[in-house]
């Protein structure tokens, strides 16, 4: 803990030094809104928060562990792997970084923009999906989390490190949008430095022997391309969550290019750092690798690690309790919640997700994740409907009283077209789907590589395009006979 205590000292130093800063001031106070429109006069913050946000949260234990696939699992040689990682992690981030920069534009959390494509009740399968994967994200965290905390004071039991590190993470989460962003740019400092030192220690050993493990071999470097990419897309749903306070006149540029820069460098220099680890030393647990090739300092980045599986935790905290109050207000129309229905929604979360923790048995558990990393495969679809809707179809504008209307405004309460079109998206990958309940006839089509998510992509793309093209084309009539 004291990692967490030595990284809140520092947000509240620089609190201090800012005080005059509207956002800093905002920090430590619960914030205010929910899923409601964030009005002109709340717009605050700087865009290249979002850098600091996306680099520091992707920072993480898995990212070091799923890095280190390239070598145990697809046997690649440094170079292959590091091309990989870099040419995987920055395509999959112009994904997330085009979601992102659509919160400054509508001003509310990614799910319940999801009505104006799916219409009010519509987007209700979304945002369940979308839920539970959430819950399954902070689960795991939950766990990863206790065990951290253990492994570094092995006095603390692991039940009891459990609950401390998700109480922490909703706490954090509670207060909400100004210190999630807080806790990150200050984290950028601390994550970046310390993989910084860790890459010093870890270079000098790489010899001409360490160069020559592994190979090239196309398969395994796709099938890493293939993870990295889908490890961005997987973020799609948090992304206007953390963007919507922005003013919406600094446009969409700067949101994506600070988005898409921080959540790739971020992943990339985690990704090689567990790759170069598990490179050095031939050890499977890619931690202890990096424990190993680390020495003492290896200590701290324990320390580190724990702090950033808490905060990268509160996230997924922050996300499914709007996803959960979005879902409820779909049948109370007239609700307006409030921070308090944050608050109370935030708190059953936890307890719901604890519980699970501590008393499912680890095989459960185990059971319960690979379904939910197997939902991933619906995002698929969603997130390429998001992005077609708000830049090619509706050219970036939302009626957002509609969105909220109980009756679902112009957007009705269903898109069959865009129901269809979501289904046809999910259906087609599963014969290329390959995981631990289900592998479709042609998930070998290039051995050992998921390529269901690519079919999906194109699949969705054109059958959108083909539904709305009559929508687009009578838009631009209209604009040309205006212009006349």
């Amino acid at each position: 803990m004291i990692g967490i205590v030595i990284w809140v000292s520092c947000l509240k130093s620089e609190t201090k030094e800012m005080s005059q800063n509207a956002t800093s001031n905002k920090a430590f106070e619960i914030e205010s809104n929910s899923i409601d429109y964030v009005d002109a006069s709340q717009r605050n913050g700087h865009v290249k928060d979002l850098f600091t946000l996306w680099f520091c949260t992707n920072i993480a234990p898995l990212a070091v562990i799923t890095g280190a696939m390239s070598v145990q699992t697809f046997h690649l040689n440094i170079m292959s792997a590091l091309t990989a990682i870099i040419l995987g992690h920055f395509f999959g981030a112009s994904i997330l970084a085009l979601t992102s920069a659509q919160g400054p534009q509508v001003g509310i959390p990614q799910m319940i923009q999801s009505r104006a494509q799916f219409g009010r009740y519509g987007a209700l399968l979304v945002v369940i999906f979308t839920t539970f994967i959430y819950l399954g994200f902070f689960t795991s965290n939950i766990i990863l989390s206790g065990k951290t905390l253990h492994t570094v004071i092995p006095a603390i039991p692991v039940p009891t490190a459990t609950v401390i590190g998700a109480i922490t993470a909703t706490l954090i989460g509670i207060i909400g949008y100004h210190f999630i962003h807080k806790f990150n740019k200050i984290g950028t400092w601390f994550m970046g430095g310390a993989l910084l030192i860790g890459f010093a220690l870890m270079i000098p050993h790489v010899t001409a022997d360490v160069l020559a493990k592994g190979s090239f071999n196309l398969k395994g470097w796709f099938a890493m391309f293939c993870v990295c990419a889908i490890w961005q897309i997987s973020f799609s749903p948090y992304t206007s969550d953390y963007s919507r306070y922005l003013p919406k006149e600094i446009g969409v540029f700067k949101p994506f290019i600070y988005t898409y820069l921080g959540a790739a460098l971020g992943t990339v220099v985690a990704f090689c750092f567990g790759m170069l680890a598990v490179s050095l030393f031939t050890i499977n647990d890619a931690m202890e690798a990096v424990k190993t090739a680390t020495g003492g300092f290896g200590v701290v980045l324990m320390i580190l690690f724990l702090c950033n599986i808490i905060g990268h935790n509160a996230m997924n905290l922050y996300g499914a309790s709007l996803s959960f109050i979005t879902a409820i207000q779909t049948f109370a129309g007239k609700w307006i919640p409030t921070k308090s229905t944050r608050i109370i929604l935030s708190i059953f979360v936890l307890i719901l997700a604890t519980s699970t923790a501590l008393w499912a048995s680890s095989s459960f558990i185990s059971y319960f994740l690979n379904f939910i990393f197997a939902l991933l495969f619906i995002l698929v679809p969603w997130v390429v409907i998001n992005l077609m809707d708000f830049y090619y179809i509706n050219k970036m504008q939302y009626d957002i009283a509609s969105i909220f209307d109980e009756h679902g405004g112009q957007y009705g309460k269903y898109n069959m077209k865009t129901l269809v079109t979501y289904f046809v998206g999910i259906v087609v990958q599963i014969p290329f789907l390959t995981n631990s309940f289900f592998t479709g006839r042609w998930a070998n089509v290039i051995q050992d590589v998921d390529i269901s998510w690519i079919v999906g992509m194109i699949v969705t793309a054109v059958v959108y395009f083909v539904f709305n093209q009559s929508k687009v084309t009578a838009r631009d009539y209209t604009v040309s006979t205006k212009k006349c």
